[in-house]
């Protein structure tokens, strides 16, 4: 039913403070494009520019999103809906290229945003932004459902994406930061369910909905790697 690109749009390089660890640990930056019968979606769009100080703090190299687009055989103009998993400026960067377009993000993502000290004002407000604002889950597109993911942001939100027949894929985002994470939530809850008992590791309640859709791969934001099932 739908086809799902993986783009690469450059890493940045968390700084050893923030990954808790003696080294600094370099992330990728993925987007994914899908396309089906309605038309041509963009999850994410990237690294945007920040100030000075954000720029020598994470050290982003960025690859065009538009070189990205090409690179996959379509453009900028060719993408009808921009979906952002949230809006910190690594997610929505290539935003401003997408004037007219709708973009879907979480009403309380939007305000968030909105209120300072939290992303890059520019990639939010840009002239001819246009946005349509969830509260909470909605299918976009048959077959194409948001799912709110909280955790990362309160406004966080995810992709469930029919690929063929029943095989569904989970476009996550930064719900968890790499497929170990996401991996190891997914056993807390089984121990959980299972009656194992406490102390167990926590678990983020959202992955009660995504279990009832039973995703055959999950991708991630920030790792290259995917989880699937046993």
């Amino acid at each position: 039913m739908h086809t799902i690109r993986r783009l690469d749009l450059g890493y940045f390089v968390r700084p050893a403070s923030e990954v808790g660890g003696p080294e600094p640990r370099v992330e990728p930056v993925l987007a994914y494009l899908v396309r089906g019968p309605q038309g041509l979606l963009l999850f994410d769009t990237g690294i945007g520019a920040g100030s000075p100080e954000t720029e020598a703090h994470y050290r982003p190299v960025r690859r065009p999103l538009p070189e990205a687009l090409a690179a996959a055989g379509v453009s900028v103009s060719d993408v009808d809906l921009v979906v952002n998993c949230h809006l910190h400026f690594d997610h929505c960067g290539g935003n401003p290229l997408f004037a007219g377009t709708p973009v879907l993000v979480q009403s309380n993502e939007l305000a968030t945003a909105r209120r300072g000290d939290y992303t890059i004002d520019a990639l939010v407000d840009f002239p001819g932004a246009v946005y349509r604002e969830l509260d909470g889950e909605t299918e976009i597109w048959p077959g194409v459902r948001v799912l709110p993911t909280p955790g990362h942001t309160d406004g966080h939100q995810s992709m469930l994406v029919e690929r063929l027949g029943d095989c569904t894929v989970l476009l996550a985002g930064q719900a968890y930061d790499f497929a170990t994470e996401y991996g190891q939530a997914l056993l807390a809850r089984r121990a959980a369910r299972e009656g194992v008992a406490a102390p167990l590791p926590g678990y983020r309640a959202w992955l009660d909905r995504v279990a009832e859709h039973a995703p055959r791969r999950v991708l991630f934001a920030h790792d290259h790697a995917v989880w699937e099932p046993a």
